[in-house]
């Protein structure tokens, strides 16, 4: 084998797994295509010490760190992953192939993002999803909610302990119950019907949102609930597909199965981060390649011990 492990994926999780397996001197390839989720964001929030860094930064730093312990580092597409003899082996889109006794999938998500005019251009800025990670930064503006999904009522509450100046978008959410309408009007978020045409921009900035019938109504950001998608494709050959999750008759994302030490039903392979935890955050996300890679190398020290068994006189 050439590896002991192959990481495919180099966001924090896989990274942080690549830390753990080469500070316990595994033979380690991480393969990113260098792509990373919150590339568009200024900043990641709520990691302990590293609070606003850029993504990428932070991305340079942890591969400066997994290389000073002999990690090697390989920027491509991964196209397909097979099984052969004692493990797996790993094609590159270059045409490169290696092989490894395990696989670390920490390939993350794909925001599936609502198709409307303008809003994927601002994704990442003033279009946003999550209040822990953005919503400081908009916080006392005006902030609008578009509700495309069962999770927006949630979502305005939950942005209204950051502004008093958010607004509800009906869109092509559900209808909005008696007891969730009270909530809203209690808390002074007003609730807007009619469907939403496009994102009006101005100066670089999002500044409102057109509804049909040419109302616009000034806005400096807007939550959207994307369908988040599982990176299942490179192991999908092996037998590893992500399984749909819905809440209320939507589906709102899809993970790949794993135990709580990132081991799946497919024997070699494990997986970590936003790929198995579509909820995880950047530090979750990094959290649960630490927890993987230690159970991955406490596997790969049971197989060390059998080996080494077998060849004892």
């Amino acid at each position: 084998m050439d590896f002991d492990v192959i990481v495919i994926g180099g966001g924090a999780a896989g990274l942080s797994a690549a830390l753990v397996l080469g500070r316990s001197r595994r033979a380690v390839l991480v393969v990113d295509e260098g792509n990373p989720r919150n590339a568009p964001s200024n900043g990641v929030h709520n990691y302990l010490g590293l609070e606003g860094v850029a993504p990428h930064e932070l991305l340079r730093r942890g591969r400066e760190e997994v290389a000073r312990y002999g990690v090697t580092l390989v920027d491509c597409r991964v196209s397909g992953a097979t099984r052969i003899p004692d493990g797996f082996s790993v094609a590159l889109a270059d045409g490169r192939r290696f092989t490894a006794r395990r696989l670390l999938v920490a390939t993350g998500l794909v925001d599936d993002l609502p198709d409307i005019p303008g809003l994927a251009r601002r994704w990442g800025r003033d279009v946003l999803h999550c209040p822990y990670c953005h919503g400081w930064e908009v916080r006392d503006r005006r902030v609008g909610v578009l509700a495309s999904g069962p999770l927006a009522v949630h979502q305005a509450q939950l942005f209204r302990q950051l502004s008093d100046r958010v607004t509800l978008f009906q869109h092509t959410g559900p209808v909005v119950s008696a007891e969730d309408r009270a909530g809203l009007a209690a808390r002074g978020i007003e609730v807007v019907a009619g469907t939403v045409e496009a994102v009006e921009v101005t100066d670089d900035r999002l500044s409102g949102l057109q509804l049909h019938g040419d109302r616009i109504v000034p806005l400096d950001a807007l939550v959207v609930a994307p369908r988040l998608r599982a990176h299942d494709e490179v192991v999908a050959g092996l037998g590893l597909v992500a399984a749909e999750r819905e809440v209320g008759g939507h589906v709102l994302w899809s993970a790949l199965a794993a135990e709580p030490n990132g081991s799946t039903s497919v024997p070699g392979v494990w997986v970590a981060g936003n790929v198995t935890d579509a909820q995880a955050t950047v530090a979750a996300a990094g959290a649960s390649g630490v927890t993987t890679a230690g159970a991955l190398n406490a596997d790969l020290v049971a197989e060390d011990v059998r080996r080494a068994l077998a060849a004892a006189p």
